[in-house]
């Protein structure tokens, strides 16, 4: 009896085995396969786009073409800058010439005001506006900012989609972005990329610079246009970018929506900016600098010129000295500090923390409201 049930028990184990084997080897010799893995219902059959933020967003985006008068040397010699500005006004030695330029906007408010950026319509005799929907209009300039690059169009049209903004939904370095314009005038485009930095700045495209960067491609033409989220919300207007050979390098720059934003309502109030000014221009403390002024920080920045009879003049403030906080709040260069004036409302007194031969002192500044300046059009736009 005992041999039996050892017969059995090794009987039953090599059974065992050998059906094991199969199963895991070859399963179809018992007419079953395996089954694939089943997803989750939530994403199932699901694929990734971006489709719907583009459906949500292009609508809003429009073609800008402008028409300008430009003057035509009909001598070789007088393409040289220096030999036009002398001899171009001279009748016969050139000719008046229509120029076409292009660009991208973004039709904002349903009520028909479009933002796009200041050198794409920049002495523009005419402008006319293109529609995702095939429609076109003739587009009145409403004002411009040039130290930010930026400008408000209107239309007349009825049944016009805008973009939203984003909000205060924060922008971080790494989230999706789609930029979407005009580029070299092939019709509208999009294309992908992620925020690459935030904070841009002394690239010397403007006066005021606080730029996004992203390496969604961006090319002529695009300027103007809308840089949006993965939800296709507005998060910044498309502006310039870095090229050594006109095309894009992966390095775009776009101004931010809430910076936009804030100029485009002050533009359809009043047709201008209003920007806080001391009339001083500021310099970055170098090392060089700090050891000829002895200094043991290199924060704040050295008052380089100061306007005769502007604020900072009529407050006290003098060549060489350093400025070292402004209400309080500390000064660490020239481009933040010029960034912490421009928003201040002229009228407003505020204290100005100086260093001036060793010696801090308080002094109380109006703030003036900055004239403007028009500058020429920056390079790599």
């Amino acid at each position: 009896m005992h041999r039996f049930w050892l017969l059995f028990a090794q009987s039953v184990t090599i059974c065992l085995a050998a059906l094991f084997i199969v199963t895991t080897l070859r399963p179809d010799w018992l007419g079953t396969r395996p089954q694939a893995p089943v997803k989750p219902a939530s994403t199932r059959d699901a694929t990734l786009s971006y489709a719907a933020a583009v459906a949500r967003a292009a609508p809003a985006v429009v073609n800008v073409y402008t028409t300008k008068q430009v003057r035509e040397p009909l001598a070789p010699l007088l393409n040289d800058p220096d030999l036009e500005q002398l001899f171009g006004d001279i009748p016969g030695l050139s000719r008046r010439k229509k120029a076409t330029t292009l660009g991208s906007g973004v039709i904002v408010r349903g009520d028909g005001y479009i933002l796009t950026n200041y050198h794409v319509i920049e002495a523009a005799d005419a402008v006319q506006v293109a529609l995702y929907d095939g429609r076109q209009a003739k587009a009145e300039v409403v004002g411009a900012d040039p130290d930010s690059d930026l400008a408000v169009l209107k239309i007349q049209l009825p049944n016009l989609s805008s973009i939203t903004f984003n909000g205060n939904h924060e922008l971080k370095v790494g989230d999706v972005v789609l930029a979407i314009g005009n580029p070299f005038g092939v019709g509208q485009t999009t294309t992908l990329g992620i925020v690459s930095a935030l904070g841009r700045n002394r690239l010397g495209i403007n006066t005021y610079e606080n730029f996004i960067q992203t390496d969604a491609a961006i090319n002529p033409g695009n300027s103007g246009g809308a840089l949006v989220d993965a939800s296709g919300r507005l998060v910044g207007i498309n502006t310039a970018i870095y090229s050594e050979s006109g095309g894009s390098l992966g390095i775009g720059f776009a101004i931010p929506a809430k910076t936009a934003h804030t100029i485009m309502e002050q533009i359809i109030a009043t047709g201008s900016v209003k920007r806080g000014w001391l009339g001083l221009e500021p310099q970055d403390i170098t090392p060089e600098l700090a050891r000829a002024f002895r200094l043991k920080q290199s924060d704040g920045v050295i008052v380089a010129d100061v306007l005769r009879d502007g604020p900072a003049w009529k407050a006290g403030v003098r060549v060489g000295d350093i400025v070292l906080k402004l209400n309080d709040q500390a000064v660490e260069d020239s481009q933040g500090f010029l960034n912490q004036i421009a928003p201040l409302e002229p009228g407003k007194t505020v204290g100005l923390s100086v260093l001036r031969a060793g010696k801090r002192l308080q002094l109380d500044v109006k703030i003036g409201t900055r004239p403007r300046i028009i500058r020429p059009e920056a390079q790599g736009r």
